[in-house]
């Protein structure tokens, strides 16, 4: 059973980490902004999603009543002009971008959240709500369109901790000489020629888009909810918009707590489109040579081996290191899996190391779900259960460590594979493509064919065959494959 110790949660609106104080009960409201559903989902995406599923799971672990809310943008300049490039309507866009988004949440293992609203479904809602803001005088009409006076909620920029000058001068505004102030922003558009429009008290139009998160949060979840969640590219101007809107005409606080992931770079630079380093989720799963439920768990390593608020550099490199990872994962589970005596002399030593992990496994997820220093306790775990493998180890004890590292693993959704999973291949030859670069390509020993001769290695070693088990390790080094033998008697395999 978990422990009853609230977890702490870092508040961007405060800058320091909270305890997780509830309104009532152990009920958790989290609205998580979604993605705008024009083009296939990226690596930014992805690492929110697997972000937020994270959280999600460790909270429901701690057994917090989890309401989860993801939406999708599906109306927006964007969809629009993609829609005229293609030729299709924006309906048509949209739904197709949804189906590609879902696709790529299922090969990650995202599981979908509780509702997944689309702002077109709530336009109502967002109508409404733009009455009360000029009502309470925080918005203006003006032929047609609806701005917010962002001068009248004096407490704008409290989460980007920048005052109003500071913003007017960094930020990206929207150039109309009609509005009263250039920070004022758009909560409805008047219609265009060939856009989507729905009737207002203001004639045909569309909302804007910050709008939206602010209706479906509120109608959803009600104001006050637990925990709001994005990329840190959200600060401002989206939230720090929805904050004026949702407080301006409810005057209650909208979340409690801010939660934003870092940035992701490829290579140490700024992923972009123009710089030629932008990756799709799609493309990661094609461009890999491993089977596709192999390369989830390969990008959800790498995604949670740094905290979810500090930026984290993709390359091909940084994928193997996660894969090399992984797979002295598997190979410790192959060996728990032939563990068939009845008891071992390492059994007391190992129902200690399970005792200890489960107990610092929480108290480092409760320090602001640091998941990286819950994959170093597994990899501790892994290096002291082989050591006790090393002794001897009953089947019963190697059953409750392998079901411990796929209780706990689940939450980070990582060791959810049999060991045949992990080891099959999309080639079954001696040799099989992979990739160095996505897309340079390379040819070397197969898994199978790697696993086998470190099998051998490892019986050599215990016979003492030195001289067997060094010319394992320069067959395998001259095709490419590094072995690094550690003090604690295991090996990391390198690619």
């Amino acid at each position: 059973m978990p422990n009853t110790r609230m977890p702490k949660v870092f508040n961007t609106m405060t800058g320091r980490k909270e305890p997780l104080r509830l309104a009532k009960g152990r009920s958790v409201g989290m609205y998580v902004c979604g993605v705008t559903v024009y083009d296939r989902c990226h690596l930014g995406h992805a690492r929110s999603a697997v972000v937020f599923d994270l959280i999600r799971r460790y909270l429901k672990f701690k057994k917090y009543k989890v309401r989860y809310v993801k939406n999708f943008t599906d109306v927006d300049d964007k969809i629009i002009n993609r829609a005229r490039q293609e030729g299709r309507s924006w309906e048509e866009v949209a739904e197709t971008y949804i189906g590609a988004y879902r696709e790529d949440m299922k090969r990650l293992g995202v599981r979908p959240a509780d509702v997944e609203p689309r702002a077109t479904e709530y336009i109502a809602g967002m109508i409404r709500l733009i009455k009360i803001l000029i009502k309470k005088r925080y918005a203006y009409a003006i032929d047609g369109d609806v701005y917010y006076r962002v001068k009248r909620f004096k407490t704008y920029g409290k989460l980007s901790k920048r005052d109003t000058e500071e913003l007017l001068a960094g930020a990206r505004v929207e150039v109309d000489e009609r509005k009263e102030d250039p920070l004022d922003f758009a909560l409805w558009k008047a219609s265009k020629p060939g856009e989507p429009t729905w009737e207002s008290p203001w004639g045909p139009g569309r909302p804007g888009w910050h709008i939206e998160c602010s209706t479906m949060a509120l109608r959803l979840l009600g104001s006050g909810l637990t925990i709001h969640g994005g990329g840190k590219d959200l600060i401002f101007p989206h939230h720090e918009n929805e904050i004026a809107q949702s407080e301006g005409a409810t005057g209650k606080r909208f979340a409690r707590y801010w939660v934003h992931n870092g940035f992701v770079n490829v290579n140490r630079e700024k992923m972009s489109k123009s710089l030629g380093n932008f990756f799709t989720i799609q493309e990661i799963f094609e461009k890999s040579s491993w089977p596709e439920a192999r390369t989830a768990e390969v990008l959800r390593y790498f995604l949670v081996s740094t905290h979810y608020r500090s930026p984290i550099d993709f390359s091909d490199d940084a994928l193997k290191t996660a894969k090399a990872a992984l797979d002295n994962f598997y190979i410790l589970f192959d060996e728990l899996i032939k563990c068939k005596t009845a008891k071992g002399r390492g059994d007391t030593r190992a129902a200690k190391y399970l005792n200890l992990f489960v107990s610092d496994f929480e108290r480092v997820m409760d320090d602001d779900f640091n998941s990286p220093g819950a994959i170093a306790l597994f990899q501790k775990l892994c290096n002291q259960i082989n050591r006790a493998i090393n002794v001897g180890l009953s089947n019963e004890t190697a059953g409750a460590v392998l079901e411990t590292f796929r209780d706990y693993g689940k939450i980070l959704g990582l060791f959810q594979l049999t060991v045949k999973e992990w080891n099959s291949l999309k080639v079954a030859l001696t040799g099989v493509e992979t990739k160095t670069s996505l897309g340079e390509v390379k040819v070397g020993p197969s898994e199978e064919t790697i696993r086998k001769l470190l099998e051998e290695r490892n019986e050599a070693r215990r016979q003492k065959d030195w001289a067997r088990a060094d010319a394992i390790r320069k067959q395998l080094d001259e095709a490419g494959v590094i072995l690094e033998d550690r003090p604690d008697g295991t090996t990391r395999v390198r690619r």
